[in-house]
């Protein structure tokens, strides 16, 4: 009897089924093993010619058919990855956010720490051929960010993309890549050794793709909607408006994701992607900390997720969220001044000397790091 990861697998290897596919049959099944159970000329009713025929040929020979000899070659090279682990969208790793998007991977393959895909996250996302100063701004924006606890999201291509995952990882960071190949192939070939960083410093990279799937156009619209589905929001740094970048931000904005725009100059083509972003209503942002201030409706939903993650693995969230953060003076005062019994912003305030709208900054920034929580009107510690 297949296992649910292999049942999964051979589903998802069938001709055309695609995970709009998937999705339609698993509303008529509660599992891929139950779809595969059917009878035949079940199957051939509710699949295309050639996908029931592939079905028909395994039942036949499991060890001779075409779709036999993908699985198990697919069974062996997981087998034979240690660092490789599949998310089935039943998995207690798979990510809560990602679940919540329209019709979700039914398979993540993640190589690295599958936990830190469930650390908050910011999408930075931007132009395969950026100006020097939209490199340098894409790095910079991650570094910021990564140093307050947030894990870094892109898509691991030439340009920005490469900019954030290394201003990720120059903060000591975690950063996520998500590709548009199988998990076996790396895209572009030149940032294997940033792959493999990634990796090393506790980030994953992450496919949908089944093995050996290579870079086709189709893949990386597919792609870009993970990008914006992990993250709580997503950062457009420079974007033509015809771009991949815009599209992200066009599935932020499906899966009810905040949306950040650099603004450039009118001269640049490369910032008109952001301005039409802007007009449409994306938050303009100048630095790092302008994202930071827009978060507050989002801290709900980061207070979750910093809980899910010291759940999976707490050495994971200490890492990533608390023991790689210089705390401010203001950070500093305040966290000495707050216990573990909750305390009113205006005792906080009378405590720590700081006017109010300092002190809602700095508290956003200490629960966003997840060094507090709010509890009703008042704030404790972790």
């Amino acid at each position: 009897m297949l296992s649910p990861l292999a049942a999964t697998l051979l589903v998802l290897r069938l001709p055309a089924i695609g995970v709009a596919g998937y999705w339609q049959l698993l509303e008529l099944f509660d599992s891929p093993l139950q779809l595969l159970d059917q009878p035949t000329q079940s199957l051939r009713s509710l699949l295309n010619p050639a996908a029931a025929d592939m079905l028909s040929q395994f039942r036949t020979d499991p060890d001779t058919s075409d779709i036999g000899r993908k699985l198990a070659a697919d069974l062996a090279y997981i087998e034979s990855q240690p660092d490789l682990h599949c998310l089935t969208y039943d998995d207690p790793l798979y990510p809560r956010l990602l679940r919540e998007i329209p019709r979700p991977p039914p398979l993540l393959f993640v190589r690295g720490e599958p936990a830190c895909l469930s650390l908050p996250q910011l999408a930075i996302v931007g132009s395969r051929n950026p100006s020097g100063g939209g490199s340098e701004n894409a790095e910079r924006f991650a570094h910021y960010l990564a140093e307050r606890g947030f894990a870094i999201t892109s898509g691991l291509a030439l340009g920005i993309d490469a900019a954030a995952h290394r201003g990720a990882l120059r903060a000591g960071g975690k950063t996520i890549a998500v590709m548009g190949t199988g998990i076996d192939l790396i895209y572009p070939s030149r940032h294997r050794p940033l792959a493999q960083e990634i990796i090393a410093s506790g980030g994953a990279l992450v496919s949908e793709f089944p093995l050996g799937t290579s870079s086709q156009a189709s893949n990386f619209p597919q792609r870009n909607r993970i990008i914006s589905g992990l993250s709580g929001g997503t950062l457009v740094v420079e974007a033509a408006v015809q771009s991949g970048s815009l599209i992200t931000a066009s599935y932020a904005l499906q899966h009810d994701r905040e949306v950040f725009a650099i603004p450039g100059s009118i001269h640049n083509p490369l910032a008109r992607g952001c301005h039409q972003l802007i007009r449409q209503g994306a938050t303009l942002v100048e630095t790092a900390q302008d994202i930071v201030d827009q978060l507050a409706g989002l801290l709900s939903y980061k207070r979750q997720e910093v809980r899910s993650a010291k759940t999976v693995q707490p050495e994971l969230f200490d890492k990533s969220v608390n023991a790689e953060i210089e705390l401010g003076a203001d950070e500093q005062k305040l966290l000495q001044a707050l216990g573990y019994d909750p305390l009113p912003v205006d005792l906080l305030a009378e405590r720590t000397g700081l006017d109010v709208g300092n002190l809602s900054a700095q508290l956003i920034g200490l629960e966003i790091k997840g060094l507090i929580q709010q509890v009703g009107a008042c704030y404790q510690r972790v």
